[in-house]
């Protein structure tokens, strides 16, 4: 019989999310990642999961278009009783996102919808169909964005969603204290990844300024913040609740 914990990481099949998934099959968890246009990806995570012998599911969402979530989370309930023998998750890390250098005098209504429905609009009601299906005690992450707090040109679109997301945080602190559920909001600084078109691995110039910007003189690694994550589904955070943590290595101080 199994009774480890279960954690959905939305978005888990590269980037931080895959970091964040096999950080948590470390330590323990069982897991369950969406994806959305890489199958390929989604199921080689699931197989390095299997590999350090967890236990691992991928399912397809696309987040851009919040009507599917209903579809998603009844393929989510079959897939946890068939995989893990159980109808709840401990863990919910709302990680998928897109990014694109947007400058403001050319935003369109387009993109900003686009940018809303992934990252303000399902992130919100993902989340409420969600709280039936989350154990008492559990713990829910967004992951929001340091651009909240300092601009970088082009992410007016990007910037205000999360920073909607980081209120929302708190409001749903307040709401799911009475169940004992904590939601924090993880707030990464500049991390190399393939995020925007890999901006920073891709343009040195880029990832020398915005490592000169932070204390320890480098930019991020998506292991930098997966261990974050792990922490804030640990019993060891049972106490940190409706709180905005900047994962960024001292940038801006």
């Amino acid at each position: 019989m199994h009774n480890k914990k279960i954690a959905l990481i939305t978005g888990g099949s590269r980037g931080l999310g895959k970091e964040m998934a096999l950080e948590l099959a470390k330590a323990g968890n069982d897991i369950v990642i969406t994806y959305n246009s890489s199958p390929d990806l989604a199921q080689d995570v699931v197989e390095q999961i299997h590999a350090i012998g967890g236990r691992a599911a991928a399912i397809q969402i696309n987040l851009e278009l919040p009507q599917s979530i209903a579809a998603f989370i009844e393929e989510l309930l079959a897939t946890l009783q068939e995989r893990f023998g159980n109808n709840r998750i401990d863990f919910l890390v709302n990680n998928a996102g897109m990014g694109a250098t947007i400058p403001f005098e050319k935003a369109t209504e387009a993109d900003f919808d686009r940018f809303m429905n992934v990252h303000l609009k399902s992130v919100f009601f993902l989340t409420q169909q969600l709280l039936p299906h989350i154990h008492d005690g559990g713990s829910i992450i967004q992951i929001s964005s340091s651009t909240t707090s300092f601009c970088v040109y082009g992410y007016s679109i990007y910037a205000s969603m999360k920073g909607a997301v980081e209120v929302f945080t708190r409001y749903l602190a307040k709401d799911l204290g009475p169940r004992g559920i904590r939601v924090n909001v993880v707030a990464p600084g500049p991390v190399e990844t393939d995020f925007n078109n890999a901006a920073i691995r891709n343009n040195p110039d880029r990832k020398q300024l915005m490592a000169n910007m932070a204390a320890f003189g480098r930019v991020g690694q998506a292991d930098d913040i997966a261990g974050v994550i792990t922490f804030l589904c640990s019993p060891n955070s049972k106490w940190i609740t409706g709180q905005r943590i900047a994962v960024s290595g001292g940038i801006n101080l």
